[in-house]
């Protein structure tokens, strides 16, 4: 018997990775929930959506506690509560911290919006990697879904969707492509670790 595997979503914009993923959940009957979104932006899109929803929504930041420490403890402590099997970093602008890494280990994923190990790294991300991609000439972009270590863009990659890099572009239509892409690729790995799930 397959369990429904519990998803926590980080995010910290307007949402349409999260959007995509959880409308697809339900179109394929994918068996996995997600249980909760988690943010550093109080106003990220991503909570209202998951408030429409009817999903938690939690915002949670540095800056609301004494040190590091504190923080990452309340990050556990959140995803413990949601029974969280697998974390999925839908655009989430900041780092994992190694605590969270360690205690997920191999069940934390990130979407990228170019093909790793090509465009990542800190300060890759946004419109930063498209102009990257553009500058350098490319042919060819695209997103990739990957495991979260404790280094940036470093972890193994799992899945990556291709798309062209046309006469013209600029790095806003380009992002408008690879997003279309990543809204493909992202629900696809996680149906096949939904169906690949053992408690």
């Amino acid at each position: 018997m397959v369990r429904v595997l519990n998803i926590a979503v980080f995010a910290s914009g307007r949402g349409s990775n999260f959007e995509a993923l959880h409308r697809t959940i339900g179109e394929e009957n994918i068996p996995a929930r997600i249980a909760v979104v988690i943010s550093n932006n109080s106003a990220a899109g991503a909570l209202n959506l998951a408030r429409s929803f009817g999903i938690p929504a939690l915002h949670l930041s540095q800056r609301q506690f004494p040190g590091p420490a504190d923080f990452h403890q309340a990050v556990l402590q959140s995803l413990a509560q949601y029974r969280t099997d697998l974390i999925v970093l839908a655009g989430y602008m900041k780092k994992m911290d190694a605590a969270v890494v360690r205690a997920y280990s191999q069940r934390i994923i990130n979407i990228h919006p170019a093909l790793l190990p090509k465009f990542g790294g800190e300060g890759m991300y946004g419109m930063h990697v498209h102009a990257a991609v553009l500058a350098a000439g490319e042919t060819e972009s695209g997103a990739s879904v990957h495991y979260v270590d404790e280094e940036y863009d470093r972890g193994a990659v799992i899945a990556q969707q291709r798309v062209p890099v046309l006469p013209g572009d600029t790095p806003e239509t380009l992002a408008a492509r690879v997003l279309t892409a990543e809204h493909t690729l992202l629900p696809s790995v996680v149906k096949q670790i939904a169906l690949n799930h053992r408690p």
